[in-house]
């Protein structure tokens, strides 16, 4: 049987909404494209990994996993050439990091570590193409993913950048984008997906480990949740993709408040102080977001706004070698003097 046939054949509904929407938007993962897949082992990146595969040929896809071994249990290593035999068979091909499990002990430092390698590979994969062409990295986040971390963001005390939803697809370097796939689809998608076609799992240990955040939120707070209020996950959902929209909203109007507050000269302060001081620290933020590349925490920007309002004249130290200066009429940006 050839390999088109045999796609046909295990073609599901998973299938189908995934195909639906690839061909929605040309250029979420364009035909052609040259694919770096995250797989762990579980259920969700082994859902991803089956589901690229048999839509590859139609795509004209090139198609690449990527296994990182935390080491973090004593069967990882074990995990990872099961992982790498299993892609071997699908003729697909497999590259691997170990990481220094002492160097990795947070949630946190293992998921900078992962990115970092899989940006690693993905710009080796890009030197060794003939030609330009974009790589695609793929991660297996569902939706329930998504509603983890705004649970996770919305206890930590987030602002709405914070609480929106994952995005679908942003650019991580140039010609290396990040693609989230699976955010159509929940972990309990991805579980019946696998059952269905019968793909083995490779699942992690430390997943049940409470004392991680995460875990905690899926183990036991999320599904008690879903106990009182059956649905929650998929409206917690829905209203982090309402946060992602009033975000981009909020960033347009201060974008458009920006320009009316600024001529040739600067920032006009008088304009500025008649302005409530939320609308005043998001147009300082604009303001210092063009020339600053590090990101002012809102406590320091209330402070700039506060300062700014009560004294005609003055100037504060930015990171990056700047500061921002004014007087009576206007505010600016200047470098320090060494």
């Amino acid at each position: 049987m050839s390999n088109k046939n045999s796609t046909q054949k295990n073609w599901t509904s998973w299938h189908h909404l995934l195909q639906k929407e690839i061909l929605s938007n040309k250029t979420f993962i364009p035909d052609g494209a040259k694919l770096l897949i995250s797989v762990s082992g579980g259920q969700d990146s082994m859902a991803l990994l089956n589901l690229i595969n048999d839509m590859k040929m139609q795509h004209n896809w090139f198609v690449n996993i990527w296994h990182g071994d935390h080491q973090w249990h004593e069967k990882s290593e074990t995990y990872a050439l099961e992982l790498k035999n299993y892609c071997n068979q699908k003729n697909i091909s497999f590259f691997f990091d170990r990481a220094n499990k002492q160097t990795i002990s947070s949630e946190e430092k293992a998921r900078d570590w992962r990115y970092k390698k899989l940006t690693e590979r993905a710009n080796q994969l890009f030197i060794e193409n003939q030609k330009e062409i974009d790589i695609y990295l793929l991660t297996g986040h569902t939706n329930t993913d998504n509603a983890e971390t705004f649970l996770l963001n919305l206890a930590r005390g987030s602002n709405y950048a914070g609480l929106s939803y994952i995005e679908k697809k942003r650019l991580l370097e140039p010609h290396i984008f990040l693609i989230r796939p699976l955010l159509i689809f929940s972990r309990e998608d991805t579980k019946k997906f696998c059952q269905l076609q019968k793909i083995p799992i490779w699942e992690d240990p430390t997943n049940y480990d409470l004392k991680i955040k995460r875990n905690l939120i899926r183990k036991k707070i999320i599904p008690t949740l879903e106990t009182m209020y059956p649905g929650c996950s998929t409206r917690i959902n829905n209203f982090a993709e309402k946060m992602r929209n009033f975000k981009n909203e909020q960033d347009d109007l201060s974008k458009l408040a920006f320009l009316s507050c600024k001529d040739t000269n600067g920032v006009k302060r008088e304009l500025l102080n008649g302005l409530c001081v939320e609308a005043r620290c998001t147009i300082l933020n604009t303001f210092i977001k063009k020339d600053c590349a590090k990101q002012l925490s809102s406590k320091n920007i209330t402070y700039l706004v506060s300062s700014i309002f009560k004294k005609h004249r003055g100037q504060i130290n930015l990171p990056n070698g700047l500061k921002i200066i004014w007087d009576k009429n206007y505010i600016n940006i200047e470098k320090t003097r060494k």
